[in-house]
């Protein structure tokens, strides 16, 4: 299951989804909004999507990591809207039979969701400056700005 959500996330409620008796390993990743980027003080940020086209591609991606790592399960929820300091915005978590299968299609869901989805984060500086950033193209430390399309 992929969706959009503009409510906080109940990562507790997400997890007990996964549950299932033939699962030897669960793995989640949680996303939280952080206080500095490339060296500059966050306030806060700013999610938008396009919401027909963020579950599409979304379904697509956990289709394809329940194939390439033989999944019982995968979820990935990402949050739109106003986002506080330490609030969660992207929550993704899988079982499988065993642990390296379920880190490998972790981590290759946030990759390709990151890369793949038309969603776009706007961050707030304590200087007061704004800046959408370019989630598809950002590695660990850097990366483009962009905008969304008006």
């Amino acid at each position: 299951m992929f969706r959009i959500s503009p409510t906080p996330l109940d990562p507790a409620a997400l997890q007990r989804a996964l549950a299932d008796a033939r699962a030897g390993a669960c793995v989640t990743f949680e996303g939280w909004v952080r206080n500095r980027n490339e060296g500059q003080p966050v306030l806060s940020l700013e999610y938008e999507a396009y919401a027909p086209l963020a579950v599409s591609e979304g379904e697509k991606i956990l289709a394809e990591a329940r194939v390439k790592f033989a999944l019982l399960c995968a979820v990935c929820v990402h949050r739109t809207g106003h986002l506080a300091l330490g609030d969660l915005a992207v929550w993704v978590g899988v079982t499988a039979e065993h642990r390296g299968a379920a880190f490998g299609a972790c981590r290759y869901i946030i990759d390709e969701a990151k890369a793949r989805l038309p969603i776009w984060k706007k961050e707030h500086y304590a200087s007061g400056a704004t800046a959408w950033i370019n989630c598809a193209t950002r590695g660990e430390h850097g990366g483009a700005e962009a905008r969304p399309p008006a």
